[in-house]
């Protein structure tokens, strides 16, 4: 019995020679989380900071972006609103007579262009949604970032 003990142990130790240590630290640099979800070439422009420092600027720039996009989206619907007031206030006043014909021939021209032009967009706005979806996968840390400062932002 002792000598199955020894022997067995002996070639545990001899097993551990064949064994190969593996790095996780070398394993986890080479191997980013990002790279299985968006593909081998993807992967932060800005790698030299810290995930933490990435997320920080990213929250920083979204919550000066939806802070900005909240102040200047309320002046735009105020000077809407109130332009759509001062022409109501002027029609009913008699200031105004609008010609409905001359509207509705200008509307109907307005249509046509617009779809004319249609399809000749498609493309560039495809392109730049194809533009836009590499950044974000490139920079997928400070994406997620901007996206929460620019919701807080809104919030403010």
């Amino acid at each position: 019995m002792a000598s199955r003990r020894s022997r067995s142990a002996s070639e545990h130790d001899s097993d551990d020679d064949s064994y190969e240590v593996l790095d996780l630290t070398e394993y986890a640099r080479r191997h980013h989380w990002w790279n299985r979800v968006f593909g081998r070439n993807s992967g932060p422009i800005v790698e030299k900071y810290s995930v933490a420092t990435q997320i920080v600027m990213g929250g920083v720039t979204g919550w000066c972006a939806g802070f900005l996009f909240q102040k200047v989206g309320k002046l735009a619907a105020t000077a809407v609103g109130g332009g759509f007031l001062l022409l109501q206030i002027a029609s009913h006043s008699g200031y105004v007579q609008v010609d409905w014909k001359r509207v509705e021939k200008d509307v109907n021209k307005a249509k046509r262009q617009l779809k004319k032009r249609a399809n000749t967009a498609a493309p560039e706005i495809s392109t730049l949604i194809e533009e836009s979806t590499e950044f974000i996968k490139q920079n997928i840390v400070v994406s997620g970032g901007f996206v929460g400062g620019f919701l807080l932002g809104l919030a403010s």
